[in-house]
């Protein structure tokens, strides 16, 4: 066993260039070997963060590379499952973009396959891994607002380009899939309950729900979600008890989109703020599966939690598809 992690990344997405490479490099006990893109040109800017680095013409030449442990995944949705169990099954470990899979039947073969290549085969969905959620679930379990009663989820940004893949239903795109995994994943993380859904109102075009309103509740607990392609950049989580509020302002993408925060309101006047560190949650991931792999340290983000996640999301799919 090696004391580090030698990734490679199998496509040059924009996203994977501009923050997930970055954090490959910076992680500790990792270092980035290869690209693999059939268009040269677009490994430039990789290669320019990481003189020397390898740019392999074909995901196949990456995957048979024996210096590489561990694969990152930034392919169209569509993709996902299929080429994290080809890297799998090529001996390499898994960090994939969300969503991982399509539906829950993807991600019952993405754990089939890890349980037969002893892999570690995971989902990128970073806030697992940022110290503001450890804590927010922390203070929900303790009772810091008392009995839950409501929780509120949004994530919302301005129309992307009409090429954008986003927006193409052969690709797997859509506003649900692409960010809905948050306030969903957020509302089971922070308060390890898992919702039923009763209601969805969506707008639809190219093909995919650009704009959702879901409606879901666990017991007396009401959890309301709405994220948008279409609206003014925004993200928000608001968890409602009989004695006080907990709100995370910056609860996906701290840094970037605001500090890490929890405020913490009781009787309307008694405020606290918790702030956070600034530090890169992508780092924390990446450094996260290499604790996983080189130590057997437990994946905050497991596949078991992705596919929560889903299957609930298939019914909220469902659901909007019947309205």
């Amino acid at each position: 066993m090696t004391d580090h992690l030698t990734w490679g990344i199998l496509g040059a997405a924009g996203f994977a260039r501009t923050t997930m490479a970055p954090a490959i490099h910076a992680a500790r006990r990792t270092r980035l070997k290869s690209v693999a893109t059939r268009d040269p040109s677009r490994a430039i800017p990789f290669a320019e963060l990481m003189p020397g680095l390898i740019v392999e013409r074909s995901y196949e030449a990456l995957l048979a590379d024996p210096d590489i442990d561990a694969v990152y995944i930034p392919l169209p949705n569509s993709l996902h499952t299929d080429w994290s169990i080809r890297a799998a099954e090529a001996g390499k470990h898994v960090l994939c973009e969300k969503p991982i899979g399509m539906d829950v039947a993807d991600l019952d073969r993405l754990i089939a396959t890890r349980e037969a290549t002893g892999r570690v085969i995971a989902e990128g969905w970073m806030p697992a891994h940022h110290p503001q959620w450890h804590r927010t679930r922390q203070m929900i379990a303790e009772g810091a607002i008392g009995r839950l009663h409501r929780v509120t989820g949004s994530f919302t940004f301005p129309p992307p380009d009409p090429s954008n893949i986003r927006l193409s239903a052969d690709l797997g795109g859509g506003a649900l899939r692409d960010i809905g995994v948050y306030p969903l994943g957020g509302f089971r993380l922070g308060t390890g309950l898992e919702p039923a859904v009763h209601a969805v109102d969506w707008t639809q075009d190219h093909g995919v729900d650009t704009s959702a309103w879901v409606a879901m509740r666990c017991g007396e607990i009401r959890f309301d979600l709405h994220v948008s392609m279409r609206a003014a950049k925004a993200q928000d989580m608001l968890f409602h008890g009989t004695e006080g509020l907990l709100r995370l302002p910056a609860p996906f993408n701290p840094g970037p989109e605001g500090p890490a925060q929890i405020v913490l309101s009781r009787g309307g006047t008694d405020t606290q703020v918790i702030t956070f560190p600034d530090i890169d949650q992508y780092v924390l991931q990446v450094e996260a599966m290499a604790a996983s792999v080189l130590d057997g340290a437990a994946f905050a983000c497991p596949l078991e939690f992705s596919r929560g996640t889903q299957a609930i999301l298939d019914r909220i799919l469902a659901l909007g598809a019947e309205g």
